[in-house]
């Protein structure tokens, strides 16, 4: 069976890591008054927060439509493709998963298999890539599904922001009512319940009143998280228009965790609409090149 791959612009794969994976790309639309404008396509990371900084209309994340799913579909179907595997952005967060199984249910000219990441940016990039890489070696797509959900079980993220005002804005805050007070001047620091019933959902687990101390609970925490792990991780740092502060978090990190794979990415511009500029974050799983 010919397998394909698709996932979302929020996954932020590098286009070497799309050439390279044969995966497909659905552009996460953004609505900013009366402009929708396609994520990675129409607007970047840097255009994207250099606008946040300074137009009084702020934007809000949309879906990508079943049009586009369709196109995609089509041009596979063409191909002679006869399975689409299709990690997306956590159902916690946008309700595209629930929407493209619908579709999925429908579509007869191929079989589509959606799953859920319960993540976005590099934890869906890490699903997407491995899908990709067994589809190349012929795996079959429930032996793919099987070891995406793997992946997911090892799965954890850490992010702080700088205040949490585009989270309460956009609703992807799950407890924002228990843990906005006196928020002034607070590092607060979230994760998303990627494997607990939640199912991807962005919670507020801790603040500190520095980015410093932020910083040092975050390492504190993922020193604990990996410390019993007999298998190789692997760690995406990733900023919202901060490359200065990604850069020391990448030397930091790489010298108190040898043992760990680092990289890097960014927030681009429909996840910022959420976190807005400056957060920065980790995400880090079993090492995906070894399943």
């Amino acid at each position: 069976m010919k397998v394909a791959v698709m996932t979302d612009s929020a996954a932020y794969l590098k286009p070497a890591e799309v050439q390279r994976y044969h995966i497909n790309i659905l552009p996460i639309p953004i609505i900013w008054g009366d402009e929708t404008l396609l994520d990675m396509v129409d607007i970047g990371q840097e255009q994207f927060y250099d606008r946040l900084r300074t137009d009084p209309v702020l934007p809000t994340s949309s879906q990508p439509s079943i049009g586009q799913v369709e196109a995609i579909v089509t041009k596979l179907v063409a191909a002679g493709y006869e399975a689409l595997i299709a990690p997306v952005i956590s159902s916690g967060i946008s309700s595209f998963y629930d929407n493209l199984k619908a579709y999925a249910d429908r579509e007869t000219r191929l079989k589509i298999y959606p799953f859920d990441t319960h993540i976005t940016c590099a934890g869906t990039a890490y699903s997407a890539m491995l899908a990709g890489k067994m589809a190349q070696a012929g795996e079959q797509p429930e032996k793919i599904l099987a070891a995406l959900a793997e992946l997911r079980e090892t799965t954890g993220v850490y992010f702080e922001v700088d205040d949490l005002s585009h989270l309460r804005r956009t609703g992807r805050l799950s407890n924002a009512s228990s843990f906005v007070a006196g928020l002034l001047k607070i590092k607060p620091i979230l994760t998303i319940d990627i494997n607990a019933k939640g199912k991807g959902q962005i919670t507020a687990i801790a603040k500190e009143r520095q980015a410093k101390r932020a910083f040092e609970w975050i390492s504190a925490h993922f020193a604990e998280a990996i410390a019993d792990k007999d298998y190789p991780i692997r760690c995406t740092i990733f900023d919202a228009n901060a490359p200065e502060v990604k850069a020391e978090w990448l030397a930091e990190f790489t010298k108190r965790f040898p043992q760990v794979k680092f990289e890097t990415s960014i927030i681009g511009p429909v996840i910022g609409v959420h976190t807005g500029e400056k957060a920065m974050s980790m995400i880090w799983a079993r090492d995906w090149e070894t399943i």
